[in-house]
């Protein structure tokens, strides 16, 4: 790559600013054009359903950049303008006045939408969704203390606002399908944990349960009737029932999908020679395990940006993190590390009922797949290096605490 090359980013997330610092830090001269849909500077998604709804935190301090870093490092930051099309042949994006960008490299990290299932009144008045900070901020205006909410989904943001409006005084009701929060992501034992957790916390869980409706008077949502019959009145209904990669720019310009999203290899190129993609859209190969993987994590966000842009200048990269998230609800904080979609038993090690544990998911062979240390700290290393090592273990020294995990 020389200085008259020209590398284009297409998403204005953390993702996307971490690939404008890796290249200016790796000394590419060339020209850096970083689009992004949003109004708003690059800024990270996790405190939006933890620290900002807890006001604890405000959008500065949790936006990636300063506007002067972009200017400084000769970024050519556009935001507020969506790319409507990738012409491979010509290396060209198309922007909405007509105009095009030509890129030698082209980075996707257009990340994830909030799915919109077809629930009747979801178009209603107090129907909100969560993915960026103008959704945060409309949902804010709501939590106020006494105010009631009905939370549809109980994954990671539907359990996370759950506990934020909770710790503001807010009545919570969550509507999960499933018979477990949590369940695709943890499995029923380590749901059960979860569940315990926001009925301490007064929430309201009603677990397999469907959503024939949302209620709406006046043309403002009431709440929820169930598929058992019953009601659920609510001043607001947040819908958190998942993420949809954002791949529709990748699928109209021919590359390879799978999982979900764009199949890229271990150095997050795509099956274009000349685009890489990082984040939530990115089905990678992952080294360890030997399968493609795709984690809609903060984790993927903040580290992969780096690998792609040694990739794009021509240097050899392998992404091989394990797949890594957090979360925060009221007292509980964990870490998860590893990879589980399958597994044959799960071994706890300290005291669950005082949420103070590390869980293991472990195969038929007994080899770790995955560790979750909850209120447990400093030994995420440990949990890291037995699922690396992929190798049996004993299920019973496992358990026990006395036993180094080293």
């Amino acid at each position: 790559m020389t200085e008259s090359s020209s590398i284009v980013i297409i998403g204005g997330g953390l993702a996307g600013a971490k690939a404008a610092e890796a290249l200016r830090d790796n000394d590419f001269d060339g020209r850096v054009v970083l689009f992004g849909a949003e109004e708003h500077l690059p800024y990270e998604r996790p405190p939006l359903s933890k620290e900002y709804l807890a006001g604890k935190k405000s959008l500065d301090d949790f936006t990636v950049d300063a506007a002067a870093w972009y200017r400084d490092h000769h970024v050519d930051l556009r935001l507020g303008t969506e790319v409507t099309a990738i012409i491979p042949g010509d290396h060209t994006v198309t922007l909405p006045d007509g105009s095009t960008e030509r890129y030698d490299k082209l980075l996707l990290a257009t990340g994830s939408a909030s799915r919109r299932p077809p629930i009747p009144g979801s178009d209603a008045d107090g129907v909100h969704y969560l993915r960026t900070i103008d959704d945060a901020g409309e949902l804010n205006s709501v939590l106020n203390e006494g105010a009631t909410l009905v939370i549809v989904g109980a994954g990671w943001i539907g359990l996370e606002v759950a506990a934020s409006a909770r710790q503001r005084g807010v009545a919570v009701t969550v509507v999960e399908a499933a018979r477990m929060p949590l369940l695709a992501a943890l499995g029923a034992e380590v749901g059960e944990v979860f569940a315990e957790l926001h009925r301490e916390h007064g929430v309201d869980l009603r677990l397999g349960q469907s959503v024939e409706e949302i209620t709406v008077t006046d043309g403002k949502a009431t709440g929820l009737r169930l598929g058992d019959g019953s009601t659920v009145p609510s001043d607001a209904v947040l819908i958190a029932v998942g993420a949809k990669p954002n791949i529709e720019l990748a699928e109209q310009a021919g590359l390879e999908l799978a999982g979900g999203g764009i199949a890229v290899d271990a150095s997050l190129r795509t099956s274009d020679p000349d685009i890489y993609a990082v984040g939530d859209i990115a089905t990678a190969h992952n080294p360890l395990f030997g399968t493609a993987i795709r984690t809609e994590h903060w984790a993927n966000a903040l580290k992969q940006p780096a690998a792609a842009v040694a990739g794009m200048l021509g240097r050899s990269a392998e992404y091989d993190e394990l797949p890594y998230f957090f979360t925060d609800q009221y007292d509980l904080g964990m870490e998860y590390v590893g990879h589980a979609p399958e597994y044959a038993q799960v071994v706890f090690r300290g005291n669950t009922a005082k949420r103070e544990f590390v869980a293991f998911w472990l195969a038929e062979d007994n080899r770790v797949l995955a560790g979750m240390n909850v209120n447990v700290w400093d030994v995420l290393d440990d949990v890291k290096a037995l699922i690396r090592a992929q190798r049996p273990v004993d299920p019973q020294r496992l358990a026990d605490p006395e036993q180094p995990l080293a």
